[in-house]
């Protein structure tokens, strides 16, 4: 995150977030609140009742046509075309070398309409991979970025904040909805697009706006979720919420240089789809994964708990200890407002990887303890 905000694109809310005090930051190219007061306040409200956050950083590209779908199975790494109407799904779009240009959430509509949800900084290289990528098919590549406002309400409060200002003939729909499920419905009289998804490890939705409508949205959900303890949320805790639940940050854990395969999800790149004949579909990209996925990785994404009280940050060095040799290289790291320790993601050399190997990582030339822990430090309570 830049601190300097004075060059980057104001959100459709930006003055909301100056009525509401946010501390702004420059992120994506957009500037954004940080803050509004606490970050441990904001992410301790997710935790127990609910936050309010604005993604209109966001980049939502529609794909539509007779063809959408095969035009995805070839453009990114999962399987679009096996993905049912209503729901969505995590993928990533990755070059020929593997290597992955931006993780994705992918909404199918309808039969032949999609809605790809990408990074902010990521929107105009998605666009322009995605244009190439789809001619050929009966398929069109539409940004519709500009005219989309993102909102989202996460906790375990979220479903009755939500309902609380949703369409009677909706509500059913809202409670009834799965997660990674989305649907139109009438929120404070405007017809969003309604997902339960979200990036904090908690339940929650988001609501896509049309942009003119956006600040009307995003006061009905404040003053609705006031009596549920809910919050305005910026990144600070965006980002300490998605830490906590193992959740992947592009140009921490994935950028250019790594593999779904490194970074411990393997599981979306689908080398077993097929076209109608049972033979292997072809996509971009997938010569150089199917090798990689045969070959043992030369790093591997691992979770680390402190065991005692500094935290790790991102760049800093994993090293053994006592020796000090260098072993990996934590991408996130921060203490844990839940868990009440520091936690980081780090890569890692793989015979240093197994789950409670004791490590250490440089914080400022003095070696603090650590422990390889699952990614996912935070689960969020059944019941």
């Amino acid at each position: 995150m830049s601190n300097d905000s004075t060059t980057d694109r104001p959100s459709p809310l930006h003055e909301q977030h100056v009525a509401l005090g946010a501390a702004l930051t420059g992120f994506g190219g957009w500037q954004m609140p940080l803050r509004y007061d606490s970050d441990i306040a904001e992410h301790r409200a997710v935790r127990e009742a609910a936050g309010l956050f604005d993604l209109s950083h966001m980049g939502e590209i529609e794909v539509s046509g007779p063809q959408a779908a095969a035009a995805l199975d070839y453009a990114l790494v999962g399987n679009l075309s096996a993905v049912k109407t209503g729901r969505a799904r995590y993928t990533m779009i990755c070059a020929e070398d593997g290597s992955v240009l931006d993780d994705l959430v992918v909404y199918r509509l309808d039969n032949d309409h999609f809605v790809v949800v990408a990074n902010a900084s990521n929107v105009e290289v998605v666009l322009t991979a995605l244009t190439e990528r789809v001619e050929g098919f009966d398929a069109v590549v539409v940004d519709r970025s500009e005219e989309t406002a993102l909102v989202a309400v996460q906790g375990p409060r979220a479903e009755e904040i939500v309902t609380s200002i949703t369409a009677a003939a909706d509500v059913p729909t809202v409670r009834e909805m799965p997660y990674y499920a989305s649907a139109r419905a009438t929120v404070a009289g405007a017809t969003v697009l309604l997902a339960r998804t979200g990036y904090t490890g908690e339940d929650g939705f988001e609501l896509f706006v049309p942009v003119e409508q956006a600040a009307e949205v995003w006061a009905a959900l404040l003053e609705a979720g006031q009596p549920f303890g809910l919050v305005p949320a910026g990144l600070s805790a965006r980002d300490s919420l998605r830490l906590e639940a193992g959740m992947p940050l592009y140009g921490h854990e994935l950028d250019t240089t790594t593999t779904p395969y490194e970074a411990g999800l393997g599981r979306v790149v689908k080398l077993e789809k097929t076209d109608d004949a049972g033979a292997p579909l072809p996509f971009v990209g997938r010569a150089a994964l199917e090798s990689r996925r045969q070959s043992a990785p030369a790093r591997v994404l691992v979770g680390l708990r402190g065991t005692a009280r500094r935290p790790a940050r991102a760049g800093y060095d994993v090293v053994l200890p006592g020796a000090g040799t260098v072993i990996g290289s934590v991408t996130s790291g921060a203490p844990s407002p839940t868990l009440g320790h520091p936690i980081a993601m780090a890569y890692v050399t793989p015979e240093f990887s197994a789950e409670g190997t004791e490590l250490a990582v440089d914080v400022r030339g003095r070696q603090e303890p650590f422990v390889v822990a699952p990614l996912r430090a935070y689960v969020r309570p059944t019941s």
